[in-house]
C-alpha cells in the first residue's frame, strides 16, 4: 500500500532509489548486532592466525586487535554508558571490563572471543525476541491502509485516517475490513479468527456487528463505520498486547530487583579474586588477573534476566494469536496457580439471549401455526422474548404479516389484532396473569403442560386466539387456546467439554453464580456438569461469595464484564467473555476471551503453567550454570593443583547457558488452541 502511494505520488525513479536506502538502512540497523559480531569473528581470525604464524605485522595484528573490540565492544559499551549516565552498573559494564582485564594482560584473542560471543549472543536473542514482538505486531498489518467509501453516490478511496463516523464502506469479496461497524447492506460469511480466535467464520447481515481486521468471505457488504480506526477493536488488542508485555511478572520484578545489587556483588568479588592473593598469596599476578577476569564472565547473570521474559513474552504472544488476551504477565503467573473457577451464567455459560426450546400446540393446531401466529403478533414488539420467537419462526421459514394494531401489556404480554376480511382476530401471547385478567376458562389439563415447562426452568407463554365477527345482530367471540411456546437461555454447546477439561487440568471446584431462579440455575448447571451453584443473587451477593472463595483458594471469576463487574474485580484474575472485543470487556478485567468461547479456557490455563513451569526451568538452569562455572573458577584451583578455568570456556558456558534460556522460552510461540 505504501510503496504504490508513493509512486502514484512519484512516479520517478529518484523516490524509488530513495525507498531503496531507507530499506537498506533499516535493514542494517535490525542487523547492527549480528553485523558486527561477524566484522569482531572475521578481525579476530584475521589477528589470530597472522600472530601465530608471522603472516601479518605487528601493526596489522594490532590493528585486527583495536577492529575485534572495537565492532565487538561497540554494543556493550553504549549500554554501559547509558546506564552509567542514572548511576547504575549492569551486565554491559561487567562484560567491556573482561575484555579489557584479558587485553591487560595481554590476552586479547580471548577478549576478542568473548565480546564476539557476547556481541552474537545479543544478536540472537534480539532475533529471538523480535519473533515475539513480530507475532505480536503481526495484528497491526491486519487492517488495511486504505478503504472504499461511498460519499454522494460516489465511490472513492481513502485513507482509513481520514475516515469519519456514519462512512458507508465498501467491502468486496476476499478482502480485510478497515473498520469496525455494522452491516447495512449485503451478507457474507466473515472470517474472525484475527480478532477473536474463531476458527468457523461466522455469517453476517443486515445490523451485524463486524470488525477491522477481519476477513470478508463470498459476499459484498456495505459497513457503516462506528469506531474511529484507533478506537477500533484491533487496535485495541494492540494496545493491550502492547501494555501487557511492559507489565512484567513478579517473578520478573524480583529478578530485575535483585539484577543490579547483584551486578555489584559481581564486581566486589572480582576485586577480592585480584586483591586477597596479591595481599596473601605469591601467585603470579597475570595469573591472577586471568582468573579474576574469567569470574566476572562466569558470574554475570544473563541467563537469568532473560528467562522470564522470554517465556513471557511468547505465551503472551501465543495466546493473543489464539483469541486470549492477557493484560499482563502478571495475570499470566496468576492463573497458573488457579484452583477455584466461579462462573456467571447468564452470557457466560449461556448465550445470554432467549431462544425457543418448546413449542406445544393445542386445539388441532400445528407447530408451525403456533410459531407463524406468534411471529406475526410479536413483530411490532420490542421484548427479547419476542425476538426470539421472531427468529424461530425466520429460521423455519414462515410467512410473515403486520397487525393494525399492537398493544403491550407489561408484565403480562401482548396483543395484536389482524383484519380478516369481516372478522377481526386479535392474538394474545401471555403468562397466567394475563388470562386471569380476560377471565378465561383454561383447562387443569393445559395449565399441566404449562407448569411442566416452568419446572424445566423455561419461560412459558400461552398463545391464545380470539375471533370478532361485528354484525347486525351484535358481536360473537370465540378463543381458542392456540399453544405453548417456551423460551430459555441455553447453555453455550462447549462448556460441559470445557467445564470437563478444566477438570481434567486439576481445577477442583468449579462455582456457578447467578441471580436467577434456582430452577433455572440448577437445570444449567447440570447440563454444564458443575454441582455447587448460587442462585437468585443480588450483584453484591455474588461479591460476598468471592471473598469467601478467595479465601478458601485462588479463584478466577468469569462473567461478562459489564454487570460482573464487581465481582470480575474482587477475583483474583478476572475474565471477560469479549464478544468480540466490546469496549466494557476490554477495560473491566485481567484476561478477555474475544470470542467468547469457554473452549479457550482449557487453552488459557495450559499455556500459563506451561509458560511457569519453562520460567521455573529457566530459572534453575541459569542458576545451576552460573554456580557450576563460579565453582570451577575459584574453588576447583584450590582441589586441583595448576588448574584454571579457561576464560573462552567460561564465555561459552556463560554465552551458550543465555541462548538456551531464550530458545526454551521461545517453545510458547507454537502452543495453538485446541480446534
Amino acid at each position: 500500500m505504501t510503496i504504490q502511494s508513493a509512486n502514484q505520488a512519484f512516479p520517478l525513479a529518484p523516490p524509488q532509489r530513495a525507498a531503496g536506502s531507507a530499506q537498506f538502512f533499516t535493514l542494517w540497523r535490525s542487523n547492527l548486532e549480528l553485523i558486527l559480531a561477524a566484522i569482531t569473528l572475521i578481525a579476530l581470525v584475521l589477528g589470530w592466525a597472522g600472530d601465530r604464524n608471522g603472516a601479518l605485522p605487528a601493526w596489522a595484528v594490532t590493528t585486527a586487535a583495536i577492529v575485534a573490540f572495537a565492532a565487538g565492544g561497540y554494543s556493550g559499551l553504549v549500554g554501559a554508558i547509558r546506564q552509567a549516565k542514572v548511576g547504575k552498573l549492569d551486565i554491559d559494564f561487567l562484560m567491556i571490563a573482561a575484555a579489557l582485564g584479558a587485553a591487560a594482560i595481554g590476552d586479547w584473542k580471548e577478549g576478542a572471543l568473548l565480546l564476539f560471543l557476547f556481541t552474537l549472543s545479543g544478536a540472537l536473542e534480539h532475533f529471538a525476541m523480535e519473533r515475539t514482538r513480530k507475532a505480536i505486531e503481526a495484528l497491526a498489518v491486519l487492517r488495511p491502509d486504505t478503504a472504499r467509501v461511498r460519499r454522494d453516490d460516489q465511490e472513492i478511496t481513502l485513507s482509513v485516517d481520514e475516515l469519519k463516523i456514519g462512512d458507508l464502506i465498501l467491502v468486496y469479496p476476499g478482502e480485510r475490513l478497515p473498520v469496525d461497524g455494522v452491516v447495512m447492506q449485503g451478507e457474507s460469511t466473515i472470517d474472525q479468527s484475527p480478532i477473536t480466535g474463531e476458527s468457523i467464520p461466522v455469517h453476517k447481515t443486515l445490523k451485524d456487528l463486524v470488525y477491522a481486521g477481519s476477513i470478508n468471505g463470498h459476499g459484498a457488504l456495505e459497513v457503516e463505520m462506528r469506531k474511529p480506526a484507533s478506537e477500533s477493536t484491533l487496535s485495541k488488542i494492540i494496545n493491550l498486547v502492547e501494555e501487557a508485555r511492559q507489565n512484567s511478572t513478579p517473578a520478573q520484578q524480583f529478578i530485575d530487583r535483585f539484577s543490579q545489587p547483584y551486578t555489584y556483588a559481581v564486581i566486589s568479588a572480582t576485586l577480592l579474586a585480584i586483591i586477597v592473593p596479591v595481599l596473601f598469596g605469591h601467585e603470579v599476578f597475570s595469573a591472577t588477573l586471568y582468573r579474576a577476569m574469567t569470574l566476572l564472565v562466569v558470574a554475570s547473570p544473563c541467563a537469568l534476566i532473560i528467562s522470564t521474559p522470554a517465556s513471557v513474552l511468547s505465551a503472551i504472544a501465543a495466546a493473543a494469536r489464539g483469541g486470549v488476551l492477557f493484560k499482563g504477565g502478571a495475570y499470566l503467573e496468576k492463573v497458573s496457580e488457579i484452583s477455584t473457577i466461579a462462573f456467571d451464567k447468564t452470557g457466560t455459560l449461556t448465550h445470554g439471549k432467549p431462544v425457543v426450546t418448546d413449542v406445544r400446540p393445542l386445539s388441532g393446531y400445528t407447530e408451525h401455526d403456533v410459531l407463524r401466529m406468534a411471529a406475526n403478533a410479536e413483530t411490532s414488539s420490542e421484548h427479547h422474548i419476542g425476538h426470539a420467537i421472531i427468529e424461530k419462526a425466520r429460521a423455519l421459514g414462515l410467512a410473515q404479516e403486520s397487525p393494525i394494531n399492537f398493544q403491550a401489556l407489561p408484565g403480562h404480554g401482548i396483543q395484536a389484532t389482524f383484519e380478516r376480511g369481516t372478522m377481526t382476530e386479535t392474538i394474545y401471547i401471555g403468562n397466567d396473569k394475563l388470562f386471569m385478567d380476560e377471565k378465561m376458562d383454561i383447562s387443569p389439563a393445559i395449565r399441566l403442560i404449562g407448569r411442566t415447562l416452568q419446572e424445566q426452568g423455561k419461560t412459558v407463554m400461552l398463545v391464545v386466539r380470539r375471533s370478532t365477527v361485528d354484525d347486525t345482530l351484535g358481536d360473537t367471540r370465540d378463543w381458542e387456546t392456540v399453544g405453548f411456546i417456551a423460551v430459555a437461555d441455553t447453555l453455550r454447546p462447549e462448556a460441559a467439554t470445557a467445564i470437563q477439561a478444566l477438570r481434567g487440568l486439576g481445577i477442583k471446584r468449579i462455582v456457578m453464580l447467578t441471580g436467577d431462579n434456582k430452577a433455572v440455575a440448577h437445570g444449567i448447571a447440570q447440563s454444564a456438569g458443575i454441582d455447587e451453584v448460587y442462585s437468585d443473587l443480588l450483584p453484591e451477593q455474588k461479591v460476598e461469595i468471592l471473598h469467601q472463595l478467595v479465601k478458601e483458594g485462588k479463584t478466577i471469576m468469569i462473567g461478562d464484564g459489564v454487570n460482573d463487574a464487581p465481582a470480575l474485580a474482587t477475583a483474583h484474575v478476572g475474565i471477560a467473555m469479549g464478544a468480540g472485543g466490546t469496549d466494557v470487556a476490554l477495560e473491566t478485567a485481567d484476561v478477555v476471551l474475544m470470542a467468547s468461547d469457554l473452549a479457550q479456557l482449557p487453552f488459557m490455563l495450559d499455556l500459563s503453567r506451561r509458560a511457569q513451569r519453562i520460567v521455573r526451568q529457566n530459572v534453575i538452569f541459569s542458576v545451576g550454570v552460573i554456580i557450576c562455572l563460579v565453582l570451577a573458577t575459584v574453588v576447583l584451583p584450590l582441589i586441583i593443583q595448576g588448574f584454571v578455568m579457561p576464560l573462552p570456556l567460561g564465555v561459552v558456558g556463560h554465552e551458550g547457558s543465555t541462548l538456551l534460556v531464550v530458545t526454551n522460552g521461545l517453545r510458547m510461540l507454537a502452543m495453538r488452541p485446541a480446534r
